[in-house]
């Protein structure tokens, strides 16, 4: 029965606190465009990355009464493996997934309609191979574009502008860099051959959000 009692009291004290606060439900649509890292061999190098692709994503957004919000985000994004060196190339069917969770600032205060940001945060990003393999594939000697998954921690940096277009309802534009360690499982490097470093992945994006 106390312990009854101690949960009515909690409730009674964080409930009206969290209806106080103004979350955020949305969508957008963008690209992604990944730089690249170098794949050594005995014979040289080649150029080791993902392409280009179409990104989409949702987020769950808790925007308190100040400067500060936070939200958790997913994401999509298509772009094939890719490697490269001299006048020959190859790709290979494959997609990206990521959670994570950024920590924003705003220059202006939440009442504000149109609200510039900077934001932060973590997560993890799963690398997958969709393509079909081949008996032979050109610079096999660097590395090899395998139908493997390679789960890889993230680091996410962004920016951007939030601006009310109406009472419940604004457009989000932003843009992120999102960081990985290289994910040597889908883009294998061979006997001999060595790459490291980190890919990074900017997505611009365009959204709307539904706000209570």
């Amino acid at each position: 029965m106390k312990t009854l009692k101690m949960l009515l009291v909690c409730s009674a004290v964080l409930v009206p606190s969290a209806l106080a606060q103004k979350w955020e439900f949305g969508g957008g649509v963008g690209g992604g465009f990944y730089t690249s890292q170098d794949v050594t061999a005995s014979g040289g190098s080649a150029a080791a990355k993902l392409q280009t692709g179409l990104a989409g994503g949702v987020w769950l957004g808790n925007n308190g009464q100040g400067h500060w919000s936070g939200e958790l985000r997913y994401e999509y994004q298509m772009g094939d493996l890719s490697l490269s060196s001299g006048g020959t190339s190859v790709n290979f069917g494959a997609h990206t997934q990521q959670f994570h969770y950024d920590v924003m600032w705003h220059a202006t205060p939440s009442e504000s309609r149109i609200r510039p940001y900077v934001g932060a945060g973590a997560g993890i990003k799963l690398y997958q191979g969709t393509g079909t393999p081949a008996a032979y594939q050109p610079l096999s000697n660097f590395a090899l574009l395998t139908q493997q998954q390679d789960l890889r921690p993230l680091a996410s940096v962004g920016a951007g502008v939030k601006i009310q277009i109406s009472q419940h309802v604004q457009l989000r534009l932003d843009v992120h860099d999102y960081l990985t360690p290289f994910p040597k499982n889908v883009i294998t490097p061979n006997s001999g051959a060595k790459v490291g470093g980190w890919l990074m992945d900017f997505v611009p994006m365009v959204g709307i959000s539904y706000t209570n």
